[in-house]
């Protein structure tokens, strides 16, 4: 695990900032097209700009034959983080909101160490557990809104449900990353650069993401079919941004952030997504952060300081 420098910390701050973005812009946005729609097209933009930097990984008939010879591995890596997570969160947008969809997210830890623990054999440290109780803390904080009798009043619905088989998807594709089989490990590993590492994934993932949208408009055609949207400049303007922002900037740094932290404190900056979502959603409803949002943000971040300790 490298040392937290404040790079580093950037790097794992930024992508929770976007990906907040991406759950408000996304309930939005689904209002007008299918979640499963919606999901394809914002990873199609992602690899229509990264095909231009990251065409050569299937370029060649040798680089063709790399990626054969190791689909099982890329195949459940595109799985677990480009169809499969980003589908069910924005199915989950159905039914519950931008802050509670982060809010579940912000599990990520307890999944990431129990992950780390029954398939890694890696024992989380105290610090980690530590860490893990104040970054949950901070978000029942904003669950409970600063009233901890509000907490016993909190409902969650189904889409709270999809949202945590998405987690642990994404718990599952950040261990992919941080414990690749010995052939994506130097000296087998192809000499890929990130663009074309990121392009495979998102090649991949867009097939899962076509085949699911298959599979639900053929299901409720009514409601997860292309043929009843409505192309506004709002609908155009979200589908760019959830393309670019959430989608390339953010894996790219996280997929760096990963590579240097390692998963497990990783996992902790993700912490930061709901209080982002708090801020993100009240500043467009005109509500201002109250003095709650501070104290869960002290404790959230506690939990990462705490838990980046060596």
């Amino acid at each position: 695990m490298a040392t937290l420098t404040p790079r580093l910390a950037l790097a794992l701050s930024l992508p929770p900032l976007l990906w907040a973005g991406n759950a408000v812009v996304g309930r939005i946005a689904i209002q007008s097209i299918s979640p499963l729609w919606l999901n394809v097209l914002r990873w199609g933009i992602a690899l229509a700009l990264l095909l231009p930097l990251g065409w050569r990984a299937f370029g060649t008939a040798r680089r063709r034959a790399q990626l054969a010879a190791r689909w099982p591995h890329l195949a459940l890596l595109s799985l677990t983080g480009v169809g499969a997570y980003n589908a069910l969160q924005y199915l989950a947008l159905q039914t519950s909101t931008p802050l509670n969809v982060t809010l579940i997210a912000a599990s990520s830890p307890v999944w990431m160490l129990a992950i780390g623990a029954l398939v890694h054999g890696e024992r989380p440290r105290r610090a980690q557990l530590l860490g893990a109780v104040l970054s949950l803390a901070g978000v029942a904080v904003v669950l409970g809104r600063g009233e901890l009798q509000a907490l016993r009043r909190v409902q969650f619905v189904p889409g709270d449900l999809l949202m945590l088989c998405g987690i642990v998807s994404w718990c599952i594709y950040s261990w992919l990353l941080a414990k690749p089989p010995a052939s994506m490990r130097a000296p087998d590993r192809p000499d890929w650069h990130w663009a074309e590492f990121l392009a495979i994934q998102v090649g991949l993932g867009l097939v899962w993401a076509t085949a699911f949208a298959g599979l639900g408009a053929a299901w409720a055609p009514s409601t997860h079919g292309l043929h009843h949207v409505t192309w506004t400049p709002g609908l155009m303007a979200a589908v760019a941004y959830v393309g670019v922002l959430p989608s390339l900037v953010a894996y790219r740094l996280w997929g760096l952030g990963v590579a240097q932290a390692g998963p497990t404190v990783a996992a902790f900056f993700a912490n930061l997504t709901p209080l982002f979502a708090a801020l993100l959603g009240a500043a467009m409803l005109g509500e201002w952060p109250q003095p709650f949002h501070a104290l869960a943000f002290g404790l959230i971040v506690a939990g990462i300081v705490v838990s980046a300790r060596r």
